[in-house]
């Protein structure tokens, strides 16, 4: 039997289910969710024939072996939705099961016969067949009721519009038959897909990245974890809550680098932290400038007081002075003379460090230690973390670290150092990274800007990649940057920190709007902190500190702003003014950005809004308030002037404020 017809097993289960979103990668990686989100879920479902259908969305968290439902509606053109809601860290799972509905296909029918004047005692009949049924099915108290509505319909009479055959419809009736009659031959999709549950911090965060060694109290020192605690406060106060630091490893004395990356070191320069060293401990010790353990301990303690958290950044590479050479010669690559190869990227040169060698033999043992790097900081109290450069490192050995330790610890966070091609970025992303940084300090025109942040947000890749914006970092100084002062910093901030909900700056230096490049043409800072010990004069009267605090202050302050899944952009007939709404999923909070794209020149012009959307009557007016200026701003109908002076402020970071009027007739906006 099973040989003639090999679908025999499921041969009367009629439903197909197919195409459905989101799923990556046919379900090998999992969709990315926060804490408290929902999972909205869609498919193609259908059958042949007319028959109706019915369909639920089947849930459950990862450690729960029973699953929890929720009904599937139909939209349009055979296609279903059914949302859940993340309650708990860690990984759920989801799937969809559909089949038949006998019941209501048979009341469909009906309520065609009844409203065309037919006949309908043979369908009565029937339908107290499809009761009896139910009711065998039945507890006592349901089948007493069914068995009831049988009995009525079996006598009823066929006049058209009879209160038994309307009867037939009854909701009660309904309910009851419905979840009586089960599932027969229903359909179960084969899957079961995977959601990564993460902490809120992976959706919404604003870093703040320093050298702790250019932070010293006294002139001429180099700075220490105490120094570090001391900007605490000024950091809270600008509205950061995560500090990141660069490496914080003993750093090499082999082929050290000097000032501006000179491949000569003078004496006292204190070269790369990337060129990572130590006698004893490697990646799991501290340089002993910056203090000991127990210092960068209670610097992990002394921030959480100010709901900052501490993320360092892990570099899998080393100094030729690192012990890993001498104690596994085996994990790196040897030149033909015998000597190990140090990192290139043709024709850049960096003798100062020697990458490993994945390929090696000896490759499960690197693995382990390597992964036991991450598990020695999340002991000492770290939670999140920045992979240096991760495109480089094999992806297999990723998705094995990061689904190891997150196993064990769900509230690690995870960010991609990853300026690469899109599709190792996004598969980085897929593999376990939280966050990701990517092309947003090369995206500047507003095309660029509405083309990638609408792929980053709107196409199937939002269900897996958070972006990270950073304008600058200690490897890039973008040119827009470099050639249009302080207001090019200005609107490079308030589109990083609007567009996206989260958002880094490396700090000083972007506070201080440093500009300058090595050279002409060169995305690398004249003087940089990577080589050198910076002394910053945060008093400066040109610092940008005031207007990064009131920006993070209105995210904080504006769920909307806090989401990367509800940006809109929206039409200005200006090419250099760009504008976008950002809305909670109640409507209770929305967010108008509108930013002048040039730091030269007053732009003006018409902006066009979809006021149904934000359930504005276009006949009444609506406050417009920006929340950078506390200018208030009366608006009526879908278009409206716009201008910005970027000499006195380059964007409007507006909060809709609907028109209300009171049982006192008078108006005031909610």
């Amino acid at each position: 039997m099973n040989e003639q017809f090999p679908f025999a097993e499921r041969g009367r289960c009629r439903v197909v289910i197919e195409n459905v979103s989101p799923e990556i990668e046919a379900g090998r990686f999992p969709i990315k969710r926060v804490i408290g989100e929902h999972v909205v879920v869609e498919a193609d479902i259908f059958a042949d024939g007319h028959d109706s259908l019915a369909a639920v969305l089947k849930f459950r968290a990862e450690e729960s072996p029973e699953w929890s439902e929720t009904p599937m509606e139909s939209l349009a053109n055979d296609r279903w939705r059914g949302e859940f809601f993340t309650t708990k860290l860690g990984n759920y799972f989801y799937t969809i099961e559909a089949w038949v509905d006998q019941f209501k296909s048979w009341q469909t029918d009906l309520q065609k016969k009844l409203e065309a004047g037919q006949d309908v005692s043979i369908e009565l009949r029937a339908g107290a067949q499809l009761i009896e049924r139910a009711a065998q099915r039945a507890a006592s108290r349901d089948a007493e009721n069914l068995l009831s509505w049988a009995k009525e319909l079996s006598i009823g009479e066929s006049i058209t519009g009879d209160p038994i055959a309307r009867r037939a419809l009854n909701r009660d009736l309904t309910d009851t038959a419905r979840r009586c009659l089960g599932r027969q031959f229903s359909t179960k999709y084969e899957k079961e897909l995977p959601v990564a549950v993460d902490p809120e911090r992976a959706r919404f965060s604003a870093w703040y990245e320093m050298f702790p060694r250019s932070f010293a109290s006294a002139a001429e020192k180099h700075g220490t974890f105490k120094d570090c605690e001391l900007q605490l406060p000024r950091i809270s106060k600008m509205g950061f809550d995560v500090l990141y630091l660069p490496p914080i490893h003993p750093i090499g004395k082999s082929f050290r680098k000097g000032k501006n990356n000179n491949v000569v070191c003078e004496p006292g320069e204190p070269g790369s932290p990337w060129a990572i060293e130590s006698g004893a401990g490697g990646h799991k010790a501290i340089h002993p400038e910056l203090g000991t353990l127990e210092d960068f301990k209670s610097l992990i303690a002394r921030a959480k007081e100010f709901k900052i958290e501490i993320a360092l950044d892990i570099a899998f590479q080393c100094s030729p002075d690192h012990p890993y050479i001498r104690e596994h010669p085996q994990w790196f690559r040897h030149r033909p003379d015998g000597s190990i190869q140090y990192a290139e990227n043709p024709p850049k040169k960096y003798q100062d460090i020697v990458p490993f060698d994945f390929e090696c033999e000896d490759w499960k043992n690197l693995w382990q230690e390597l992964k036991s790097v991450f598990t020695f900081w999340i002991g000492q109290g770290v939670n999140i973390f920045r992979v240096d450069n991760p495109h480089t490192k094999p992806f297999a050995f990723l998705e094995w670290c990061i689904a190891e330790l997150k196993a064990t610890n769900h509230e690690l966070i995870f960010l991609s150092e990853a300026f690469t091609r899109p599709k190792p970025m996004y598969h980085l992303a897929e593999l376990g990274f939280t966050q990701s940084y990517n092309y947003f300090p090369w995206r500047n025109s507003k095309d660029e800007l509405e083309t990638y942040f609408t792929e980053l947000t709107q196409s199937p890749v939002a269900d897996f990649f958070h972006p990270n914006l950073w304008p600058n970092t200690p490897d890039i100084l973008a040119q827009f940057l470099q050639t249009d002062g302080r207001e090019a910093f200005a609107i490079r901030l308030v589109l990083a920190a609007t567009l996206g909900a989260s958002y880094g700056i490396y700090g000083p230096a972007f506070e201080l709007c440093e500009n300058t490049p090595r050279e002409p043409g060169s995305e690398e800072y004249l003087n940089s902190e990577k080589y050198e010990i910076k002394r910053w004069d945060l008093s400066a009267p040109h610092s940008l500190e005031n207007l990064i605090a009131r920006v993070n202050q209105i995210r904080r302050e504006n769920p909307a702003l806090q989401s990367d899944r509800n940006l809109k952009f929206h039409r200005v007939d200006n090419d250099q003014l760009i504008a976008y709404t950002k809305s909670t999923d109640d409507g209770s909070d929305t967010i108008l950005t509108v930013v002048n794209l040039s730091p030269h020149y007053t732009h003006s012009g018409w902006l066009e809004l979809p006021l149904e959307e934000f359930g504005l009557d276009a006949r009444k007016t609506y406050q417009m308030h920006d929340l950078l200026t506390d200018a208030r701003f009366l608006w009526r109908g879908p278009r409206n002037y716009v201008e910005l002076n970027p000499v006195l402020s380059s964007a409007h970071i507006f909060r809709l404020r609907r028109h209300v009027r009171t049982e006192h007739d008078f108006d005031y906006f909610a």
